[in-house]
C-alpha cells in the first residue's frame, strides 16, 4: 500500500474519528473516548506503513501481528479495517447490532482480528506468547500490542513484562494508550502509575516518550521497529487525550462510554468533518 504522509494522516484520521462516532450513535453504545484517543496511534500503524499486512490475505504468514489488548476501543480498530479493505464498510453501521459479528469488543472472526480482546491485562501476554513462538520458528514479524494505561494496573501486565524481557523479545513492541484516565476516574487518583517509564526501564524494557496525536512523532518512533539493533523488548509511551478530536469530551470522565445526541451530536459532527 501506499505509504502516507503525516498531512494524510491527519485526514485519515479525521475521517476515522468521524466514522467511530457514526457507529456508536448508531449502535447506541460504544466506549468513545479510549477510542478517539488511539486512532491517530492505530491511523500511524496501518496508513504510515510501519505494519506490513495484506487485507486480500489476511492470514499471510507474514504479516505483522496488531493486538487491541484495550479491546473496548474495537470502534477505532473496525473503522480502520474496514476502510483498507478488510471486510465491507457498509458493515460499520452494524456495530454492536443484532446479527453483527462486529461486537462490543474484538474477536478473531472479524476479519484483520488477531486476538479475542477485552478481558483488560491480557493482550500483553498473549503478544509475548506470539513472539517467543515467532523466535522459535524463525520468523521475522512482528507483534505490535496497544495497551491502555489504566490497564497497565493489572498484575498480568508486569507478568508478561517481566517475562517478555528475560525471552530478550525484541520483536515485541507495546505501545501504550497513556490518555491518564479509567472508566471512573484518573489514572493517578485510582492507582498512581508514576513513575510510569521508569517501572518498563526496571523490568528491563526499552522505552520512549512520545505525543501520540503528532504524526512526525510515531512516525519518527515507529520507522525502526524492524531494524533497532536492542535485544530486550521496547514500549512506547504515547501521551494522548481521552476524547481527543471532540472538544467537550477530551479529558472528562463521562465521556468513555457516553453516546452523544441532540446538540451534542450536532457539536461533535461539526468539530469532525473534513
Amino acid at each position: 500500500m501506499k505509504i502516507a504522509g503525516p498531512q494524510d494522516l491527519v485526514i485519515k484520521a479525521q475521517q476515522t474519528r468521524r466514522e467511530i462516532l457514526e457507529m456508536i450513535v448508531k449502535a447506541k453504545k460504544g466506549h468513545i473516548g479510549g477510542a478517539l484517543s488511539c486512532t491517530d496511534i492505530l491511523v500511524s500503524l496501518f496508513h504510515g506503513g510501519i505494519l506490513r499486512f495484506d487485507p486480500k490475505n489476511p492470514a499471510w504468514g507474514k504479516r505483522d501481528r496488531l493486538i487491541l489488548s484495550k479491546g473496548h476501543s474495537c470502534a477505532a480498530l473496525y473503522a480502520i479495517l474496514a476502510d483498507l479493505g478488510y471486510f465491507p464498510s457498509s458493515q460499520l453501521q452494524t456495530f454492536c447490532q443484532a446479527g453483527t459479528f462486529l461486537g462490543g469488543h474484538p474477536d478473531r472472526n472479524i476479519p484483520g482480528v488477531e486476538a479475542d480482546t477485552g478481558s483488560l491485562g491480557n493482550g500483553l501476554g498473549i503478544g509475548a506468547g506470539m513472539a517467543v513462538a515467532a523466535k522459535m520458528d524463525g520468523q521475522k514479524h512482528l507483534v505490535v500490542v496497544l495497551l491502555g494505561d489504566g490497564e497497565c494496573q493489572e498484575g498480568s501486565v508486569w507478568e508478561a513484562a517481566m517475562f517478555a524481557a528475560h525471552h530478550k523479545l525484541n520483536n515485541l513492541i507495546a505501545i501504550v494508550d497513556r490518555n491518564h484516565q479509567g472508566v471512573t476516574d484518573f489514572t493517578e487518583d485510582s492507582s498512581n502509575l508514576e513513575p510510569f517509564a521508569d517501572k518498563w526501564k526496571g523490568f528491563n524494557w526499552d522505552v520512549r516518550e512520545i505525543n501520540g496525536h503528532s504524526f512526525a512523532d510515531m512516525l519518527n518512533a515507529f520507522q525502526d521497529f524492524r531494524t533497532r539493533k536492542s535485544n530486550q523488548p521496547l514500549v512506547v509511551i504515547a501521551e494522548t487525550v481521552k476524547g481527543k478530536g471532540v472538544s467537550f469530551m477530551e479529558r472528562q470522565l463521562e465521556w468513555h462510554h457516553s453516546v452523544p445526541s441532540g446538540k451534542e451530536l450536532e457539536e461533535a459532527r461539526r468539530e469532525l468533518s473534513l
